[in-house]
Parts: structure tokens; sequence; C-alpha cells
């Protein structure tokens, strides 16, 4: 039978990232996807635009589950991104209200990274966070992220397996069923992901690429989460996952003009041959 999943998160119209990124790579996964945005920015807030535009609808949210309620309108899966503290409270009632049996929770915790939350989230958004977390069958955290939601110290590169598997564990005993862990590093070269099923902790590689680009980590989150609906284990999505990134940065190395996002498009056959 034929799945549909919800993702919300923000739109940035220009930056290859958040909705632009989840909706044409879950779709390509043959995953029938809706959308309901969190709010709409003209682009992304990285470095490169000179400045932005940003409309919030959390107003909006609430109207939009009555209509879908009215409708009868349910869906197998959930995948969640950028959205922002009152938020959290109206995606818990719409995924109570509107999934089917066995639907999945998805949950990429966007709020930090290197270390530091993202501008313009308090210090305690962190735990509001980890509320949506602890009702998501699998999370799909940074180091940061994790750090601040378990409140531990955050250890960039070079990591201990004791380190990775205390952040892993504690998520799982938080609440969350599965928890992919990425940016895990237990050496300078490799860069990968730790998976914890609650009873296994199984880790992928790749070949650490000393680049970073914007809106990865959503293409990341976002084909995982297509494999893992396509029937594909935890570790076989995030190895998906892991591997459809990679390509994608590099066939954007190739073009130096290219500085706001990935070309995941391009790869897009790449994802879909792996499945």
């Amino acid at each position: 039978m034929d799945k549909r999943i919800l993702t919300i998160q923000d739109i940035s119209c220009v930056g290859q990232c958040s909705l632009t990124v989840a909706l044409p790579v879950i779709s390509a996964c043959g995953i029938e996807t809706a959308i309901l945005p969190s709010s709409v920015l003209s682009n992304h807030t990285a470095k490169g635009f000179s400045a932005w535009t940003f409309c919030d609808l959390t107003d909006e949210m609430p109207k939009i589950l009555e209509q879908w309620k009215k409708d009868n309108i349910t869906f197998d899966a959930f995948y969640t991104g950028y959205v922002s503290k009152p938020q959290i409270a109206i995606i818990l009632d719409i995924i109570r209200a509107t999934r089917n049996d066995d639907a999945l929770v998805i949950v990429d915790p966007v709020m930090a990274d290197n270390g530091l939350l993202y501008k313009g989230f308090d210090e305690d958004f962190p735990q509001h966070m980890l509320n949506l977390c602890n009702n998501a069958d699998v999370v799909l955290p940074n180091i940061t992220e994790a750090a601040l939601m378990l409140d531990m110290p955050y250890i960039e590169k070079n990591h201990t397996k004791e380190y990775i598997e205390e952040m892993v564990t504690r998520l799982h005993q938080k609440g969350a069923k599965n928890v992919v862990l990425t940016g895990v590093s237990f050496n300078p070269d490799e860069l990968g992901v730790a998976c914890y099923d609650g009873q296994t902790i199984s880790y992928y590689f790749n070949k650490r690429l000393d680049v970073s680009f914007h809106g990865t980590g959503d293409a990341y989150a976002s084909a995982f989460t297509g494999a893992l609906l396509r029937g594909k284990t935890l570790l076989e999505a995030a190895s998906i996952a892991a591997d459809f990134v990679v390509e994608a940065i590099k066939t954007t190395l190739k073009d130096g003009n290219h500085w706001y996002g990935v070309k995941f498009e391009q790869v897009l056959p790449y994802l879909i041959n792996r499945l």
C-alpha cells in the first residue's frame, strides 16, 4: 500500500534546504509527500545572502489541522525539521489527530551546530525539542543537538565510543525508540553516524571531506526518511543517506560558484538506484 508522509519545517525559497530539499528527495523515493510549512523565508540565513525576509506561520497550523480533520486526512509518517518553540505542542496535536495506525514519527531536531544554538533560539529550547524527540520513533540529532538536549559537553571531533554510546543510549532512555546520531568521528579522516535501536549500536563512516555546505543535514534526513519508508533497515537507511550526501557534495565541488547549498538534484538518480 502506498504511504503518505507529512513533513513539517520551514521553506527557504532560495538556498536548497528545509522543505525545498525534503519534498523532492522524499518524493523521488516514491513516497507521497505532503508539507506543512512552519515559516517562509526569502532565502536561508547562512553566510552569503545580505539579509532575508521571514513570515511565521504558527497561527495557520491549527487552522490547517482543523480543515484536515474535517476531510479525514491522515498520514502514515511524519518528519519534522526546523520549527519554533510554540509550534512543538501544535505538532504533537497534529500527529495525534492525523496519524494512521503504526504511523512513523521521525524528528530531525534542527537547532544547533558546531557547539552553538542557532540564532533566535532561547537557551531552554533544547528541552522543548527533547519533548518532541521523546515522542519519536527515530531521532536524527547531530553531536551539538544531542549534547544540548542531554546537557552533556560538546566534543567537536575525535570522539570516544563511550561518549557516543552515552549519547545514543540516553536519548533512547528519554523516549526515542531509535537514534541516528550524525557527525560521529573516531579519527580525523572519517565522519559518520551511530545507529541505536535500543539493543545494538552500529556505525557507518565515509571519508571526511574538508568542506562545509548549507543544507547537507536536510538532505541527509530527507534521504534517510525516504529510504526508511521504502523498507530499509535503520542502518541501511542511515548508510544510503550518508552516501547520497557525499555524492551531492562531490558534485557541488565541481562548481566553484555554487556556495549556497549542495546540488542534490543531480544525484537523485544515485539515490533512486540505491533503493
